[in-house]
């Protein structure tokens, strides 16, 4: 073994006892579940899915359930049942909409009251049942709800505001709502909601949403004298696996190029007291060739990353996994309007300037290392020795 390889190996050992010197906690105690293997929301602390999971796996008030059409239900003491769309934890909100496809019929009795839920953003609109001749209408200010029209009569909804006009004479007032619109909608007072859409709620308490953005999951633990939430590592995972790479890297390159350094100025040496002692020929191996030769760590090319599909990301700040809350490379949450970019061959998002710079240095995703089928195959940090004393296994050792 040369020294190379000796100081590769010790590098190596240290960098995994550095690992295993950090604590990290313990596995959830509950596993996740699901009422639809591909449409379902994640169901997790707080939510407890009935009948799937055991009552200390969530709290009272978050209970949802399954209905005959795979759809996760979600019971309001005074509004009834609703479906869940998606849940964000890391945001803590939920998304529901009417299981019977008619969500104006149930804004009109909305209440999140008596449950542990509320709408973060609401908006005031005022209902109108207007004669059937009532077709010229200004769709800036009005949004028909035809699950509530018939063939005498056309429901419109308006926005309740002080200073618009007044409702057409042919119209009559139904009844006034705050509606818990979804954020982006929130941002704009010039939007208009068709009311179809799903309706956003919110929850305080548990609060858990330090412990999901930095890639954990929340659950009861007993204590010894009753049970409190805390936050766990989710189930076969230890660190968070940007956490190891970044450790790795911070370890690794310095590490690397000490031990590049120490090994010319011991060739050096060599070199010096071979020269001073007359050594020729004789040598069991020439050193004056032996000069390490680096090769350069090369990615994708501009037109390749560039092929890579983008995403302006919405207000509701949503992806099609519900878990990506930041960006692996710079660990910044995801804000309104940022550009991700995606890797196909493994679907993973980061932040487009972030991954454009990793691309173009490591040919490889930063999370997976999946290679894409279109990137140079990245070489690591190599020393080749050229000296007919060599054997072919010390040459070709790192």
């Amino acid at each position: 073994m040369d020294s190379i390889t000796a100081a590769t190996l010790i590098l190596t050992l240290s960098v995994s006892s550095l690992l295993s010197t950090i604590p990290s906690l313990s596995a959830a105690p509950c596993n996740p579940q699901s009422c639809h293997a591909v449409l379902g929301p994640e169901i997790r602390f707080p939510f407890l899915l009935l009948h799937h999971q055991s009552p200390s796996c969530g709290l009272s008030g978050f209970e949802l359930r399954c209905n005959h059409q795979n759809q996760t239900i979600l019971t309001l003491p005074h509004s009834g049942a609703f479906v869940v769309d998606h849940i964000d934890y890391a945001s803590q909100a939920l998304f529901i909409n009417d299981p019977n496809s008619c969500l104006p019929g149930r804004i009109l009795n909305f209440s999140a009251y008596g449950s542990p839920f509320r709408g973060a953003y609401t908006r005031s609109y005022t209902f109108l049942n207007c004669s059937s001749d009532f077709m010229d209408y200004d769709p800036t200010r009005y949004t028909p709800l035809y699950c509530l029209s018939g063939r005498n009569h056309t429901v419109l909804a308006m926005r309740s505001d002080p200073v618009a006009a007044a409702p057409p004479a042919t119209c009559r007032r139904i009844k006034s709502v705050e509606v818990p619109i979804e954020w982006e909608l929130s941002q704009f007072e010039w939007s208009q909601m068709d009311l179809r859409e799903d309706l956003e709620l919110v929850w305080n308490v548990p609060l858990c949403r330090n412990c999901e953005i930095k890639g954990g999951i929340c659950g009861l633990e007993n204590d010894g004298e009753g049970s409190r939430v805390a936050c766990f590592r989710r189930s076969g995972s230890g660190l968070p696996r940007s956490a190891k790479y970044g450790i790795i890297i911070g370890v690794g390159i310095p590490g690397l190029v000490c031990i590049i350094g120490l090994t010319c100025y011991a060739c050096g040496m060599i070199r010096a007291l071979n020269l001073r002692s007359g050594l020729n020929s004789d040598l069991p191996m020439t050193i004056s060739d032996q000069r390490p030769v680096i090769r350069s760590v090369s990615g994708l090319d501009g037109p390749t990353i560039q092929s890579y599909p983008t995403t302006v990301l919405g207000e509701s700040r949503r992806l099609p996994k519900p878990n990506d809350a930041c960006c692996p490379i710079c660990l910044s949450d995801y804000q309104p309007k940022e550009t991700l970019r995606s890797i196909p061959e493994c679907n993973h998002y980061f932040h487009a300037d972030c991954i454009d710079e990793w691309l173009k240095l490591n040919g490889s995703c930063p999370l997976c290392r999946n290679s894409p089928v279109s990137s140079i195959p990245t070489p690591c940090f190599s020393l080749s020795e050229s000296s007919s004393g060599l054997s072919p296994s010390n040459s070709d050792s790192p």
